[in-house]
């Protein structure tokens, strides 16, 4: 039970008298897909989870599309998404890779080693 703990969850603070600190892997690929989705020019995460519906289904399914590597205290992320048409993929690619970089550091302290994304598909409703 201990094993499977330990693989799920990351110590990120010790302080001898209080106690611990453990983040969920699960944790961290919710804060890479809300900061994912925040970026302009991102329709959704793969599999249609955008920010409006977050709130009705609630934040795990925000960890859809999204996969996370936590060793020791460097973070790999994968994340799939749709792109909103008439948006330079490059350009959202790298605002998405520098956000979910910047979340996951503050949030954390962890160290991203890697950001790597998936370009699921195009958004073609031209609701902007």
């Amino acid at each position: 039970m201990a094993e499977a703990e330990k693989r799920d969850t990351h110590q990120v603070y010790t302080k001898e008298k209080i106690g611990e600190v453990q983040i969920a892997d699960e944790v961290v690929a919710i804060i890479a897909g809300l900061a994912a989705t925040e970026v302009e020019g991102v329709a959704s995460m793969a599999g249609n989870i955008t920010n409006e519906l977050v709130s009705r289904l609630g934040m795990k399914n925000l960890s859809k599309g999204v996969k996370v590597d936590v060793t020791e205290e460097h973070v790999s992320v994968e994340l799939s998404l749709n792109i909103k048409f008439g948006y330079n993929i490059p350009a959202v690619s790298e605002k998405v890779q520098e956000r979910v970089k910047t979340a996951i550091e503050n949030m954390t302290g962890l160290t991203v080693l890697d950001v790597n994304l998936k370009v699921a598909g195009v958004d073609l409703n031209t609701e902007a």
